[in-house]
């Protein structure tokens, strides 16, 4: 079998779960050529993928950071800032200052808020009409969630949803832009970070910016250029993961109508259910890590400076750890998905993002009398970010 996972396109028709099968069944370490010369390794089983998230000593994060594809010095360099792409120690006590605020304490504090902002949202349809269902309701959404407790001035939220596109879809003629103007995108984005975090320094404020800045963990407070860069990984994973769990959980939904009135009828099992949204849409299909050292994973010799590329889009598809992977249960338990990563750089939002899915669907629910699909949803040109960008779907509400 040809293998290509690199190229975008392949993506525009979902998961390449063919080749994933081949990979996992014949060559679950596999050399793949890159583009521009320079291969990688691409591991496709479960086993792996968690076994290298857990070694950070071995298969850095900081190296070359987490994408495939090597970014220019500059922008590696404020790469390295954002937790996803530090290492330990450096890693500790930021992530620390961070997961201080997403407590499932002060998350059952924002739920009231998350739903008042869910209904606001969905407000917006008055009448029967054909929406995109992505941009209209479940990006709406995140952004509204993470904007308000940053207190992002309303006005910028667009921007913060057009920088987030830029950096996370680059490869999409509808969402991306050249190569210039997505590294401008991630640098302005970062200097307004910078810019919100001075003028909040020291003001008593009680949004997250000055919660997290004006805090010492572990003899750590978090600077105006830490901040810089933790801000733009806050606001692009608070944007990017959500908007694609949600609309893309719904679209499967619909396809199993059975599914979509079980839900309807008992919202008790919607914990279970976005669990299982998570595993099937993987809103992330991959992460790299770079290896430190000559190392071994599945019988495969890893030579230092070797890219490593775990594809969690197959690894969610495991036949050995998920029972009939290819078949969307809503009551799948255990469900021990890699949708947020693994180990110490497992997704800080993964909870809010929960808790936003399953707000959504309980007020749409209660919202709306009818959702249908009215042409087929069109998916994100990436090779990085799995998700609709158009899914139109007429709407009316109660």
């Amino acid at each position: 079998m040809l293998i290509d996972v690199y190229d975008p396109d392949i993506y525009t028709r979902g998961i390449p779960h063919e080749q994933f099968a081949w990979l996992r069944e014949n060559a679950p370490v596999y050399w793949h050529e890159h583009p521009q010369g320079e291969g990688y390794w691409v591991l496709s089983k479960h086993a792996d993928i968690v076994e290298v998230s857990r070694d950070f000593k071995r298969f850095s994060a900081e190296r070359g950071f987490v994408l495939v594809d090597d970014l220019p010095p500059d922008i590696l360099d404020m790469a390295r800032n954002q937790l996803l792409g530090m290492d330990p120690p450096k890693h500790g006590p930021l992530r620390r200052a961070v997961i201080t605020r997403f407590t499932s304490r002060m998350l059952a504090e924002l739920e009231p808020k998350v739903r008042a902002i869910t209904r606001e949202v969905m407000a917006q349809v008055t009448e029967p009409q054909e929406v995109n269902f992505v941009e209209s309701l479940a990006g709406d959404l995140p952004t509204a969630v993470i904007c308000s407790m940053l207190e992002i001035p309303r006005d910028m939220w667009p921007q913060i949803r057009k920088w987030s596109d830029m950096q996370t879809s680059a490869s999409d003629p509808d969402l991306g832009g050249t190569e210039d103007e997505v590294n401008k995108a991630s640098v302005d984005m970062g200097t307004y970070g910078f810019e919100l975090a001075t003028e909040r320094r020291d003001r008593g404020g009680d949004d997250l910016i000055s919660l997290l800045i004006n805090q010492e963990v572990d003899g750590h407070q978090v600077s105006e250029v830490e901040f810089a860069s933790l801000f733009v990984q806050l606001t692009v994973a608070g944007n990017e993961t959500t908007r694609g769990l949600i609309s893309s959980g719904m679209y499967e939904l619909l396809r199993q109508p059975n599914l979509y009135r079980e839900l309807h009828e008992d919202s008790g099992k919607l914990p279970l259910a976005v669990e299982e949204m998570l595993r099937w849409t993987c809103p992330l299909h991959y992460f790299r890590r770079t290896a430190t050292e000559d190392a071994e994973i599945g019988g495969q010799r890893i030579r230092a400076g070797d890219k490593v590329v775990m594809m969690y889009s197959s690894a969610n598809f495991d036949p050995d750890v998920f029972v009939d992977p290819l078949t969307f249960d809503i009551n799948r338990n255990p469900n021990p998905h890699l949708a947020f990563g693994h180990g110490i750089h497992l997704c800080l939002g993964a909870n809010l993002a929960r808790l936003e899915a399953r707000i959504f669907f309980e007020e749409f629910f209660r919202g709306f009398d009818r959702i249908e699909v009215c042409r087929d949803p069109i998916f994100i040109r990436s090779n990085m970010i799995h998700g609709f960008k158009d899914m139109p779907v007429l709407l009316s509400p109660r």
